[in-house]
């Protein structure tokens, strides 16, 4: 079912994915190509398949680092532990929050991130910073090499240019969803497209103008992209387009001040509408065949995970073996090694708590394993305190192991319609129109699933009851950091968490760490980008 995605790694595509990336972009990223494969674009394209492929390798950004396995990185001065795309973008999102904490906090930039303390040198933010504008270059440089003018030099055949309005349309949003990120992360970046001369100065590109730059894009290609669920998996169409709308529509008062709740309900209707469903197990989601159970029809659009093809430290590899508890060694019941990596990821005690109430005892959301541990993480290095959970696995829906004892064959669900439901509800309550009866009916599609016996009213339905269920619902899901932003919970001292400022049982933090400094090198690559305040 991931033969689409495979492509990245055949040896044609892995030396398309190196040379068009880096080719002409190195001056925007600081960064080199570490290559000896670079080949002209020119000889690339003289195959039609090519196409094809150098779209998968676009794709690929977000799973792989390099070309050489797993520990490869395509970029010099990014690690490839430190700037996979999915694992970077979980750290930021839900390590710096009150739902994870990582054990080994000699791995670089990890500690800084989840107690809060990060600076514009910190590690993973260089990474995140550098994939997604690798993500961006990748997508800027299809583009340039599909113009008109380009396939009539090479006189492409008609099947062909019948289905390049399609494959650029996705590469236009795979760069705005890069820029998604880049805006709700750090709120700047440089601002390059398929227009921008070669190894120009880019301009520095804030909020307000990312805000409206992505919205105009994913309006202008939403004709050209396919109909929900008619795309080969993994590949994007009108319903990831519609999901990427609402978010940045659900959290416009924090990008740009505006009240957009309205545009959010109409585009999550737009979703439910199209014959998504969901899975009919809670954890099918989470699962190595999560490409071909019964969450296929949930998910949206996932970061693609293949244990033998595609190999890499991502944020399902990390996940899976990282919740392998010190004491249980329980990594057989999740498809990976007895040990996984001793310990490595464990919850704080404010997101173990969403769960105490008894109607959570049978939830299948629930996976937390509690027997002979403390709630509370008083030292981060004991990898024996705090409650382990087992959401993702290397396991099939059928009880099968993945392909790999490591690396795991679980697709990180990016979008899924689960989110769809409870971003109706939120958007609902905040004003945005809709009915309260669909909104109550969405959360309780979602419980019932989970075997959740609490069914709910319209008078259970508050933001506060909204953002909780967020977080059972969609914990390391990369979503945490953002909601807790939108709901005003982030900094000062409306919600502290373990370890939040570096402090055992939480403090306030300061209002400008709800965007993240630009790394220091990507100012001293570009004089246009301006650091953040307070940094």
């Amino acid at each position: 079912m991931k033969k689409y995605i495979k492509n990245i790694k055949t040896a044609a595509c892995a030396t398309l994915f190196l040379a068009m990336a880096f080719t002409s972009c190195t001056k925007d990223l600081n960064v080199n190509p570490q290559d000896d494969d670079n080949i002209l674009a020119s000889q690339l394209f003289t195959n039609e398949n090519s196409y094809k492929q150098a779209l998968a390798g676009v794709y690929g950004n977000l799973a792989l680092t390099g070309t050489d396995g797993a520990g490869s990185s395509i970029v010099q001065g990014l690690d490839a532990g430190t700037s996979q795309y999915g694992r970077v973008l979980l750290y930021l999102q839900t390590l710096s929050t009150d739902q994870m904490v990582w054990s080994y906090e000699n791995d670089p930039g990890v500690r800084e991130i989840q107690r809060n303390i990060w600076t514009a040198q910190n590690p993973l933010l260089a990474g995140m910073f550098g994939r997604a504008h690798v993500s961006i270059a990748l997508a800027n440089n299809f583009l340039r090499e599909t113009t008109n003018s380009k396939l009539d030099e090479r006189n492409v055949s008609a099947e062909l240019r019948a289905k390049i309005t399609n494959y650029r349309a996705e590469a236009r949003f795979l760069r705005a969803l890069s820029y998604y990120h880049m805006m709700d992360l750090f709120g700047q970046a440089n601002f390059i497209t398929e227009d921008t001369p070669l190894n120009s100065q880019p301009e520095a590109a804030d909020r307000a103008r990312l805000f409206s730059y992505i919205e105009s894009e994913l309006k202008a290609i939403e004709a050209d992209l396919l109909d929900p669920q008619t795309n080969e998996y993994g590949r994007v169409d009108k319903g990831a387009l519609w999901m990427l709308l609402a978010k940045i529509y659900l959290n416009a008062e924090v990008y740009i001040n505006e009240d957009k709740y309205a545009d959010c309900l109409m585009y999550c209707d737009k979703i439910i509408g199209e014959g998504y469903s969901l899975a009919t197990d809670y954890l099918h989601n989470f699962m190595a065949d999560n490409d071909m159970n019964s969450a296929r029809n949930e998910i949206i659009f996932p970061v693609i995970s293949d244990g033998v093809v595609t190999q890499n430290f991502g944020p399902t590899t990390v996940m899976v073996n990282g919740e392998v508890g010190s004491m249980e060694k329980n990594g057989a019941s999740l498809g990976v090694g007895d040990g996984g990596w001793g310990g490595a990821l464990r919850i704080r005690e404010q997101f173990a708590r969403l769960f105490e109430d008894s109607s959570f005892t049978n939830d299948t959301r629930n996976t937390i394993i509690s027997a002979d541990r403390d709630i509370e993480i008083g030292d981060i290095s004991d990898r024996d305190s705090g409650y382990i959970i087992t959401k993702y696995s290397n396991k099939t829906s059928t009880g099968q192991n993945g392909q790999d004892q490591t690396f795991v064959d679980t697709d990180f669900p990016l979008f899924r319609l689960a989110d769809v439901y409870l971003m109706y509800a939120e958007a609902h309550l905040r004003g945005g129109g809709g009915t309260i009866d669909n909104a109550v009916n969405y959360v309780n599609l979602l419980r019932t699933r989970a075997n959740n016996p609490q069914t709910l009213t319209s008078g259970d339905l508050t933001l506060d009851f909204i953002l909780d269920e967020r977080a059972r619902e969609l914990h390391w899901e990369a979503k945490r950091r953002q909601d807790l932003i939108r709901f005003g919970k982030y900094t000062d001292g409306n919600f502290n968490w373990a370890w939040k400022g570096n402090v055992s049982g939480g403090i306030p933090i300061s209002k400008n760490l709800k965007v993240f400094p630009i790394p220091s090198n990507s100012l001293a690559a570009n004089p246009n980008l301006k650091q953040n305040t307070g940094y």
